[in-house]
């Protein structure tokens, strides 16, 4: 494959002209066809830039991380699988875990900084069992994000691991924002009653 274009700063998609079939491009860059993985960069790229910029908060590694989901996105697109959501969350979700890979290895390197101090100085907490509970509450919310279905889980990811807004998942899924506002809604329930929050 060629080498990826910049980042292009505003709207990826022309006024006017009908929305390119995501799912259709991912097929065929699975095939190693980069005519239809341009298009598909050129469709999805402001939309993956503005999320990482979101995640990082920072113009210059938000656009470094964009490079590499794009190609993240280039080596895994035979693994999408339309009967689990869109093809926009599918790209969205390596998009927003390549963006706490970013953060995570940021502060891994600060906490590398700062490892004598820590060291040295006593322990006033079970940090232990802080990162086993935080671990198994990961876990936990992994579990329960299964128990969804496809188009819960879909709009919930985008909602609270994407960080868009209730009309920004309307406008991504090309659902009414009420239909949107629905779905979150009722994932969110039944993550709680999955979780026994509040029990």
């Amino acid at each position: 494959m060629s080498g990826l274009r910049s980042v292009p700063s505003g709207d990826s998609s022309p006024e006017g002209t009908a929305s390119p079939d995501l799912a259709g491009l991912l097929r065929l860059s699975a095939r190693g066809d980069e005519a239809a993985f341009a298009t598909l960069y050129d469709a999805m790229s402001a939309r993956v830039y503005g999320l990482l910029l979101r995640v990082v908060r920072d113009p210059a590694q938000a656009e470094e991380v964009t490079q590499e989901t794009f190609l993240e996105i280039w080596r895994t697109a035979s693994r999408f699988d339309p009967s689990r959501g869109s093809a926009v969350a599918w790209m969205l979700t390596i998009t927003h875990r390549k963006g706490v890979d970013r953060v995570r290895s940021a502060e891994a390197a600060s906490r590398r900084d700062a490892t004598y101090h820590r060291e040295t100085e006593p322990v006033e907490r079970d940090v232990t069992a802080e990162a086993a509970t935080a671990s198994l509450e990961a876990g936990r919310v992994r579990q329960a994000l299964e128990t969804l279905t496809p188009t819960q889980r879909e709009a919930v990811e985008l909602a609270y691991l994407g960080g868009y807004t209730h009309t920004e998942v309307a406008s991504m899924l090309e659902l009414p924002l009420g239909t949107a506002k629905t779905r979150i809604r009722d994932g969110l329930i039944r993550l709680r009653d999955t979780m026994g929050v509040g029990q």
